[in-house]
């Protein structure tokens, strides 16, 4: 093969250098390119990043002054409607003594029952309002001691147990009262139509899996019994908080069991 003259030799030189330096030229600018890039969405991740933190500050800000204006909320009631409601039940209490006539002391043993049906709801309320109650420790015990006081004067005996409660565990206050309402309408029925002498609470905990089991030993649900109201709203208040809500029902015994993901 015949050696190529100087100048093609020179020429083929000199391009196939302008061909690589085109190529490292390209490459370099692919790279830069990929580099403002990776640097304009991490800034972009930033600002982001930076924008969720504000309304998160913001968020946190706005759950503080409802806790604060909660917390005077209850406060208020406690002082004005507590001292309200103790005055009236003393009042009856003095009435009852000075009353001879039968009707007018069953009027104010009416009296004094509705006064102490206030003072349970208003201690309800304020236990709803306190937000240093939204745990499932505080939830969990709440409902024993409310279940026990509703019972105690009933032929019922109130069983209770929990399993794996982790009792620091947050809930919410919807939640906390929606599964408090559900519980109380769960004992009143038990109490009105079930016939029972055993009612048993049941709570457990699986992460971040809570259930709320209510059984008793009494006559069941009939079959060809229309459904409640307080069954239809025990449903609505559980379907509110993306929750189930499982009525078992034999002979004997009813079986709610009330499950919610906190």
């Amino acid at each position: 093969m015949k050696q190529l003259p100087d100048t093609i030799r020179l020429a083929y030189i000199i391009a196939v250098i302008l061909l690589i330096t085109f190529v490292v030229f390209i490459v370099f600018i692919v790279v830069l390119y990929n580099k403002r890039q990776l640097f304009f969405i991490q800034q972009q991740q930033l600002k982001e990043a930076e924008h969720q933190n504000q309304l998160l500050q913001k968020e946190l800000e706005k759950q503080k002054i409802l806790e604060q204006e909660r917390e005077r909320i209850s406060h208020d009631m406690h002082d004005d409607l507590g001292a309200g409601i103790s005055a009236l039940k003393l009042q009856a209490e003095f009435l009852m003594q000075k009353a001879s006539d039968d009707d007018l002391q069953n009027d104010i043993d009416e009296l004094l029952k509705t006064s102490e049906e206030m003072n349970i709801s208003m201690r309800e309320m304020l236990w709803s309002l306190n937000s240093g109650n939204d745990t499932l420790g505080s939830f969990v015990d709440y409902s024993i001691v409310y279940t026990g006081n509703f019972l105690k004067k009933t032929k019922i005996i109130m069983q209770s147990e929990g399993a794996n409660i982790i009792a620091e565990t947050p809930i919410s206050t919807e939640m906390r009262r929606n599964l408090f309402l559900c519980l109380k309408e769960a004992v009143n029925n038990a109490y009105k139509h079930s016939h029972a002498d055993i009612l048993k609470l049941s709570f457990s905990q699986e992460g971040n899996s809570f259930s709320m089991k209510i059984s008793d030993n009494g006559t069941g649900i009939q079959k060809k019994q229309p459904e409640g109201n307080g069954l239809r709203n025990m449903k609505r208040r559980m379907s509110e908080l993306s929750g189930q809500c499982t009525i078992l029902s034999g002979n004997p015994g009813t079986t709610l069991i009330f499950k919610i993901i906190l």
